[in-house]
């Protein structure tokens, strides 16, 4: 088995979602409509890889995010592998309507960080194995820290 780490390319502040379903064809639309019924601000693209007939299907209502999303899908190449290339929401106002989709068999990950994705290679395909997400901590926060933390919760609204 070969393994390769394929960099994500995304903009800077766009959020991305990476998981795992089936049924393509169904998922990739009835997800779309989930996203932009949760949140209907976001701004979103979502790219799905289609086992048969080996092609990735794209939805969203941004044309450059749906781009974004299909070119990760395609570069990441493993099979029914789904990538959510989003703005004007977080992953967490999205992540249960995403996660409770009864095709999506798992989440990989959810970040704004920078990331990679881990794929191995046989001679059947492609499979994820993990992602990388964003660089390794290298200390444990201060109390400063702590309380700068606390302070950007409340400004984004997440704590009165």
């Amino acid at each position: 088995m070969d393994f390769t780490a394929i960099d994500i390319d995304k903009a800077e502040g766009i959020e991305c979602i990476i998981g795992q379903g089936n049924f393509s064809i169904l998922t990739v639309e009835d997800l779309a409509l989930k996203l932009k019924t949760t949140t209907p601000s976001i701004e979103f693209g979502i790219a799905m890889n289609e086992a048969k007939p080996r092609l990735v299907r794209a939805e969203g209502n941004d044309d450059d995010l749906k781009a974004s999303a299909a070119k990760a899908c395609l570069e990441i190449g493993a099979g029914h592998v789904f990538v959510i290339m989003m703005r004007k929401a977080f992953p967490i106002n999205v992540l249960n309507a995403v996660k409770s989709y009864p095709s999506v068999c798992c989440v990989y990950g959810a970040s704004e960080n920078p990331l990679q994705v881990i794929v191995g290679a046989t001679g059947l395909g492609r499979s994820v194995i993990g992602i990388v997400d964003g660089t390794a901590a290298d200390s444990i926060e201060t109390e400063k820290q702590k309380k700068e933390r606390k302070d950007l919760l409340s400004l984004i609204g997440y704590r009165i």
